[in-house]
């Protein structure tokens, strides 16, 4: 196979893109906002560094954060003509991959097993503490702590600490448990692990760091593998995965960072923008620092809007205002509505006017904050005869390893298809965490009223800002048209009366 010349490779670029493209040694930091063309950026950077010999393409390690978003950059690659000796991944699998190699040198027993649901674990854990069975565990309680073990160990917290973290940050332990007795459930599930021989998700990356801290020859040897590094999304990288990148890198500086810092929204898993931010301190000096600010997404109407929101925001000075790379379109709608059923009917018929009208279904996608509200609008489409998807949020990373049958959102269907036809698709209902990275030409965002965006009461102005970015980022999954509503009360028996999502006032 012939490889694609430099030039051809950043013919097609802006001007801020093959800037970024032409910035191939030494600390990178790009910021971009959505639709900015960022995958596109990231490819043609890591191609024209090898189509022109400055880059070893054996040596070149690109990680993002699930294998969707992996295979989409090689696939990208491949169009490109890059070699396939250049590595795209996530941090898990790589970590992975690096720790089954070298395991045989370090250790003479086998590698241990790596988890693929915790729960049973965690389940385990609350019966020793407790001295309720498994089964009889309530699975709420199963799935919080399993989160909270999974925050404790990203945020590099032990069960030791955890205590005197709850007590300076005024963190609530979950399930009715006091710090103290959050912490023994903890010591318990490690203990349960380990007398299984297994090691969870995020112990891959614990194991990665104490190993290239801990073996200096081991270490040198998955250095030399990386000689060039790009991260992306790391406006939502944890603090260890941050650790890994450090000790992945040593004393080389030619790492590129790739994020915006108004798409953070995982910061309750351990995500923060913090890394992005201060890139420029910690790899001084940098050799490009570069903003692509023009969203080729979304038409003018709705990259006015998204900016309204940022707008209003008392960190704006944190974020870039876009500037849309399309022409003008169709102005953002806005309605209100008595109850939740009248909206879910609402967006049924709007759908139906644009099938009618020649649309794909597949070209729809309904938002929301939390997974409770799909079930009136799954209902309404599936009364309207129009098929959909229900895609919803589960672990924020859980497609990280490559090689896995899991997926990053837990999707079903109804079984309409065939009656409109396979080539329409399906609409899409998805809460705006599993709609980030995607993209559709026509969005409707619904349960825009206090309590549900911003979700519950929020008195800590961090978590209330984290909610003005969750709706900035489904704002920007719309391409020609957006559609906002709010539905006064939840039913007509409801007396409470919803108030407008202060976001948008």
């Amino acid at each position: 196979m012939g490889t694609t010349s430099p030039e051809r490779i950043l013919a097609t670029l802006d001007d801020a893109q093959r800037s970024a493209a032409l910035a191939v040694d030494g600390p990178v930091r790009i910021i971009a906002v959505a639709g900015a063309g960022k995958t596109r950026t990231i490819t043609r950077r890591i191609a024209y560094a090898c189509a022109s010999g400055v880059w070893d393409p054996t040596r070149v390690l690109a990680v993002t954060f699930s294998v969707k978003a992996a295979n989409e950059m090689r696939e990208r690659l491949d169009a490109l003509q890059v070699p396939r000796g250049v590595r795209a991944s996530t941090f898990h699998s790589a970590a992975l991959r690096q720790m089954r190699e070298v395991w045989p040198d370090i250790c003479e027993g086998p590698f241990p097993d790596v988890t693929e649901d915790k729960s049973a674990l965690v389940a385990q854990a609350l019966y020793r503490f407790n001295g309720i069975r498994p089964k009889e565990q309530p699975k709420q309680s199963v799935y919080e702590v399993g989160a909270e073990i999974d925050w404790c160990k990203v945020s590099l917290i032990t069960a030791k600490n955890y205590a005197r973290v709850c007590a300076a940050t005024h963190r609530t332990p979950p399930a009715g448990l006091e710090p103290g007795q959050f912490a023994t459930v903890y010591e318990q599930y490690e203990a349960e692990k380990n007398s299984r021989f297994e090691i969870d998700f995020n112990d891959i990356l614990l194991l990665a760091c104490h190993v290239l801290d801990a073996f200096p020859d081991v270490a040198k040897r998955i250095r030399r593998q990386i000689g060039w590094l790009t991260v992306d999304e790391y406006q939502d990288v944890s603090p260890l995965q941050h650790l890994l990148m450090t000790r992945w890198l040593g004393s080389n500086r030619n790492i590129c960072v790739v994020g915006d810092p108004a798409q953070t929204i995982y910061s309750f898993a351990g995500a923060t923008s913090y890394y992005l931010e201060h890139f420029g301190k910690e790899f001084a000096p940098l050799t490009a620092d570069i903003a692509l600010n023009r969203d080729y997404r979304s038409v003018s109407p709705i990259v006015g809007y998204a900016n309204r929101v940022l707008g209003g925001s008392a960190q704006r000075q944190d974020y870039i205002r876009l500037e849309s790379g399309r022409g003008t379109g169709s102005r953002v709608m806005s309605r209100i509505y008595e109850t939740d059923a009248a909206e879910a009917q609402a967006v049924a018929r709007q759908i139906s006017r644009i099938l009618a009208q020649g649309g794909n279904a597949s070209d729809c996608a309904v938002l929301t904050r939390v997974g409770g509200q799909q079930t009136l609008v799954a209902q309404a489409l599936k009364q309207a005869n129009i098929p959909y998807r229900l895609r919803r949020n589960m672990n924020w990373q859980s497609s990280a390893l490559a090689g896995t049958a899991r997926q990053e959102t837990a999707e079903t269907s109804n079984a309409g298809v065939e009656q409109l036809g396979v080539e329409k698709g399906r609409v899409t209902i998805s809460t705006i965490h599993a709609a980030k990275g995607l993209e559709y030409k026509h969005v409707f965002v619904i349960g825009l009223s206090e309590g549900l965006l911003p979700y519950k009461p929020q008195s800590d102005d961090g978590d209330v800002e984290e909610e003005r970015r969750v709706l900035y980022v489904a704002l920007t999954r719309a391409e020609d048209t957006l559609h906002l509503s709010f539905a006064k009360r939840s039913d007509s028996q409801t007396t409470y009366v919803r108030r407008l999502s202060r976001f948008l006032q």
